[in-house]
């Protein structure tokens, strides 16, 4: 039984992808979880200063789903790549995400992660919903979109992989865009703007007002972002959202992922990566399913 992916030339052990954001700088999981679990790990979004992010609260549990808001904060890519890069040691591939408030900052992002050693690929983050500039202000429209990938592209070797946000007018527009300007994969999608207020104070919650929503109640909405852009592209789709079950990722490999990210079902349940793969072998061997080819997209097959 194989679980190799393939995204454009880049091959991943399994399809499981640790979301950005989730797992810090790629280290602070170490012992906890079994990262060769992960066909490849996402670091959190690099910005080309250090960002201090929002104020706290951050995170706020809200029964279906989290809310987060933690703002992009990073220690900066000089930072990055003198203190926290060399720490990296994952048995699987690494990705960094980066964002930026203008394209410049991210050509300029990409042009310094360009040659650096263990960087197998760049997630371009212009999707973040809890930002107040930036992010999801070049991923609301095709041109944007078009703007930001074309200066990463021109910039770097290294796959790139546009992280697309969830609540746009024609997802399809805009991962046309980002396919013409040299994207190698989309990650379909990051979370969608959420926010809650504390009935005792009378207050929103997080300290940044709003944040990005997550969990298994935003999937059937994220399965069916992922359908569409299937069907309008040719690049491999990864898809994100509301993944906490082996269930939940074989039902997005069914709509046509190539892979998928998890993100906020690890700060519920440290077992589940193992738990969903165990589950995604079980599957393939009572289908008698070799390959994860076999099933990719057979929904739209049938």
């Amino acid at each position: 039984m194989n679980l190799e992916v393939h995204l454009g030339n880049l091959t991943l052990e399994t399809p499981l992808i640790g979301a950005s954001g989730l797992f810090g700088y790629a280290t602070e999981y170490g012992g906890l979880i079994d990262c060769s679990l992960f066909g490849a790990i996402v670091t959190k979004t690099i910005t080309l200063e250090p960002w201090d992010g929002n104020p706290p609260p951050r995170i706020v549990d809200v029964g279906c789903g989290l809310l987060n808001s933690i703002g992009l904060e990073n220690v900066g890519v000089k930072a990055f790549l003198r203190e926290k890069l060399p720490q990296i040691d994952l048995p699987c591939t690494l990705f960094v995400s980066i964002g930026g408030q203008t394209v410049d900052e991210f050509r300029r992002l990409a042009a310094l992660l360009a040659d650096q050693p263990g960087i197998a690929a760049i997630e371009v983050n212009i999707s973040c919903p809890n930002v107040e500039k930036g992010g999801i202000a070049f991923g609301k429209d095709a041109a944007g979109t078009r703007d930001v990938i074309k200066a990463v592209r021109a910039e770097t070797g290294l796959p790139v992989i546009p992280k697309l946000p969830p609540l746009v007018s024609g997802i399809e527009a805009i991962a046309e865009a980002a396919c013409e300007a040299g994207a190698d994969a989309l990650t379909v999608a990051n979370t969608y703007p959420g926010m809650a207020i504390d009935l005792e104070t009378e207050k929103p919650i997080l300290g940044g007002v709003s944040g990005g929503y997550s969990g298994r109640a935003i999937r059937p909405m994220s399965v069916f972002l992922v359908w569409k852009v299937v069907e309008c592209v040719k690049v491999p789709v990864i898809a994100a959202g509301g993944i906490e079950e082996p269930e939940h990722a074989i039902e997005y490999i069914l709509a046509g992922a190539s892979a998928f990210e998890i993100g906020s079902a690890i700060l519920r349940d440290l077992e589940a990566p193992a738990r969903i793969i165990a589950g995604l072998r079980s599957f393939m061997r009572t289908r008698n399913y070799k390959r994860i080819e076999d099933f990719e997209g057979k929904a739209r097959r049938e």
